[in-house]
């Protein structure tokens, strides 16, 4: 398990209101989360029409031109 050294900050009345950690931790908490993501997005996906390389490229040069709609 992921070790994360917090400390609480609270407001007047002592209720908490941030969390302060070490960059290099966000940084993994950060990297596990996108780690995650992409596993489930893999998993949703799996029997989705595939594209071959050639294919993919040119779709995501469309969406980065704008010229495709969701």
């Amino acid at each position: 398990m992921l070790e994360i050294h917090k400390q609480i900050l609270v407001d007047e009345n002592q209720k908490p209101v941030a969390v302060e950690i070490p960059f290099d931790e966000f940084q993994r908490i950060e990297e596990v989360l996108e780690n995650f993501g992409l596993a489930k997005l893999m998993d949703e996906t799996e029997n989705d029409e595939r594209f071959s390389g050639d294919a993919a490229r040119e779709y995501y040069e469309s969406l980065k031109a704008g010229d495709v709609e969701d």
